[in-house]
């Protein structure tokens, strides 16, 4: 095989993705009949008593957490609440073993690995024992010494204040505007990590800064007209500019009441999720078990999803949140190539969405009707786009509706990396119905000269002319050429079982 870097989507450390790096990849197991999510969520309604306390929330110590750690009695924290989750193991999709290595201790880090996106609250709250107990901390008191402590004849030289780089903010008006303007203290900071939210008089701007987020939260921003929201970015100096415009031509004084998450500046993954209420603006069929979905924003939320990046839907099934990791598309799979004119999709969101009728989300989503909510997170995912400016070839793997986000990638690349000498493409399906945007996919391939692509079908017809099988080290050899003096990059995504095996 070529010694290229592997570049995997979801991204290693991705909440898609099955495990962080250097780990094993998460085993899902064979429930048993009658233990599906709907099962569960069913069973959970019915009454009956799940913690064992008739209905009493307690504070939970330590020591009476660790108690707890066998299949029949298991506790477990997540974030500071206490869950029996006895009832929950066989409806476990990583198995009695997984969910064991959270018993009698704070489950946290273990959770976040793998299911950091899910709705625990919801899906666990009949399970509730109540909080942890917080221990007593220690308090160091300042002494003072009666006698005078011994003079050094030479003091050290004072180590220099650490660098700041927490962001910060300041704001101006005019008579029809506010200007929020954000110093980031970083270069090449684009729009796309920019996400404004205005709800009932509250605005919430986060910023994304890698893997970190900075937020300013107001509330009793009555006076912002929030039908529309621009930002501005001075990449060059990581200067932001957020501008609202007034309801009226009025002198404020101040933007509104600071919330306590007013300029706080956290790792990405403590920040948690924000969800924003969208609705359903078209949905039209790409194949016979596969569907466009646009999604509207409401009015004052600005997102763009940068490219391989993903958010989470969140729906409301038979009274429980189910949440579900999508990654973004864009309407078509290419635009007229000679326009250069960037589409603002920062009022709305595309999602390709495969429907499985078996599934608790999918069908929920199929039975939709114009107009209907669906709920929106932040984006998501750590892969980045740095890597791919000095890359010269660009080779994707993918299976099903793993092309999702290769959609966009392939879009950014032909559009945009103009140092890219060749895009190319190994697109792994059942049959031919299964190909997503194939017509599109065709005329791509016919047009543009630097991009190329192999469809591969496990279950063809008898007059499929083209590769037949499954992903192999065979296959790939020709497909990973790598020509004297480029710079390659390998992007994987698809199934559990296609992606590990492609990577390894």
């Amino acid at each position: 095989m070529l010694n290229v870097p592997a570049q995997s989507f979801p991204t290693m450390g991705s909440q898609q993705r099955v495990a962080p790096p250097g780990q094993a990849g998460r085993n899902k197991v064979a429930l048993k009949p009658g233990h599906s999510l709907m099962d569960w969520i069913r069973l959970t309604k019915s009454g009956r008593d799940f913690t064992g306390l008739k209905g009493r929330i307690i504070e939970v110590t330590e020591e009476e957490l660790m108690k707890h750690n066998t299949k029949d009695d298991c506790w477990t924290c997540i974030r500071g609440m206490v869950y029996n989750v006895s009832a929950y193991m066989d409806f476990h999709p990583g198995g009695e073993e997984e969910l064991m290595r959270a018993a009698g201790v704070d489950g946290t880090d273990l959770f976040d690995q793998v299911h950091r996106w899910v709705n625990y609250e919801s899906m666990l709250k009949e399970c509730l024992i109540g909080r942890m107990a917080v221990k007593a901390s220690t308090i160091i008191k300042g002494v003072t010494s009666l006698s005078p402590s011994p003079v050094p004849l030479e003091q050290p030289a004072a180590a220099a204040p650490p660098k700041d780089t927490r962001p910060r903010y300041d704001w101006f008006q005019t008579d029809t505007t506010v200007n929020v303007v954000v110093y980031t203290k970083r270069k090449n900071t684009g729009s796309g990590c920019v996400i404004t939210d205005i709800v009932d008089g509250t605005l919430r701007l986060e910023i994304v800064l890698g893997k970190m987020s900075y937020l300013l939260h107001w509330r009793k921003c009555f006076y912002i007209f929030c039908m529309y929201v621009q930002v501005q970015t001075t990449s060059s100096v990581g200067k932001i500019q957020v501008l609202l415009w007034k309801k009226e031509k009025l002198n404020w004084s101040k933007v509104g009441k600071q919330l306590d998450s007013h300029h706080s500046f956290l790792r990405q993954k403590d920040r948690g999720f924000h969800y924003r209420r969208c609705v359903l603006l078209s949905k039209a069929e790409v194949t016979h078990d596969t569907k466009l979905f646009c999604l509207q924003l409401p009015a004052g939320s600005h997102m763009h999803v940068p490219v391989g990046k993903h958010v989470y839907l969140k729906a409301l099934v038979q009274g429980s949140d189910v949440v579900k990791p999508y990654t973004p598309v864009e309407s078509t799979l290419m635009p007229c190539m000679q326009s250069t004119e960037k589409e603002d999709n920062s009022s709305r969101l595309f999602l390709m969405i495969k429907i499985y009728p078996e599934g608790v989300l999918t069908p929920h989503l199929n039975c939709l009707q114009i107009g209907d909510p669906v709920f929106i997170s932040n984006p998501d995912g750590l892969f980045s786009l740095r890597q791919l400016y000095d890359v010269t070839h660009l080779f994707l793997l993918a299976a099903g509706t793993g092309f999702t986000p290769m959609a966009r990638l392939i879009r950014l690349a032909l559009k945009e990396l103009k140092m890219l000498r060749k895009t190319k493409l190994m697109f792994f399906n059942r049959r031919e119905v299964d190909v997503l945007w194939r017509s599109e996919l065709d005329q791509l391939f016919a047009e543009e000269e630097r991009f190329e692509m192999e469809n591969v079908l496990s279950e063809p017809s008898d007059l499929w002319s083209g590769r037949r099988g499954h992903i192999e080290e065979s296959m790939l050899l020709n497909f990973l050429e790598q020509p004297e003096g480029s710079k390659c990059l390998v992007c994987v995504c698809g199934p559990v079982a296609f992606t590990e095996l492609a990577v390894r």
